[in-house]
């Protein structure tokens, strides 16, 4: 816990930009002391704001009920959880397919996969993204090979794995890319784990 003194001075900071009306300290008021909970900034500036609140306000920082429980090293705050700066949420995730060429991946995504160019991007071309319902997938241009030798093929290594909802969809999805003409690695089968796949 922080030295008791360096928390003394900061309670008597807050006091300060209370008093000058700092507008960002009005938001730290808002989230520590319950009073203010439901107050503006303006009325949190001009409301009475003494000594003690802005303590109040430093310990429940450091998850105290109160000042003194912060002295005394009180067990943390029970009734309002301590705050935490959010977990950040991944929203998506989108592969990335290094290709020989822009033009011709695209046009094979288009014609024969079903999917849709979401933007090409550089002159020449050489970054570019195709979709298809939830699935995105980016196509980056590179001129040498990215595997060693035969590695992908003897491996059957996959730039990218599409899910589909159930056992009928992939079927579907099998059967209507044969009809396209598509070349496929691996035929539709059913995985030692129950799953049924095919390779492009």
């Amino acid at each position: 816990m922080p030295n008791i003194e360096n928390l003394k001075k900061q309670a008597k900071q807050y006091l300060r930009w209370h008093r000058k009306q700092y507008y960002p300290v009005a938001a730290q008021i808002r989230a520590a002391l319950p009073q203010f909970r439901q107050v503006g900034d303006v009325q949190i500036l001009e409301s009475s704001f003494k000594l003690a609140d802005a303590q109040e306000l430093v310990a429940r920082q450091m998850g105290f009920d109160g000042w003194q429980a912060l002295k005394s090293g009180a067990d943390a705050m029970t009734d309002e959880p301590r705050q935490t700066t959010p977990r950040p949420i991944l929203s998506s995730i989108e592969a990335q397919l290094f290709v020989a060429n822009i033009k011709s991946s695209c046009d094979f995504y288009t014609n024969k996969l079903g999917f849709a160019v979401e933007f090409i991007y550089g002159d020449p071309p050489y970054y570019g993204q195709v979709v298809r319902d939830n699935a995105r997938l980016n196509l980056r241009l590179v001129f040498e090979p990215v595997f060693v030798a035969d590695v992908r093929k003897r491996e059957h290594l996959l730039s990218a794995s599409i899910t589909v909802a159930t056992a009928n969809e992939i079927k579907q999805l099998f059967l209507s890319y044969q009809a396209a003409g598509v070349s496929f690695h691996q035929a539709l089968k059913k995985e030692p784990w129950g799953a049924r796949t095919f390779i492009v």
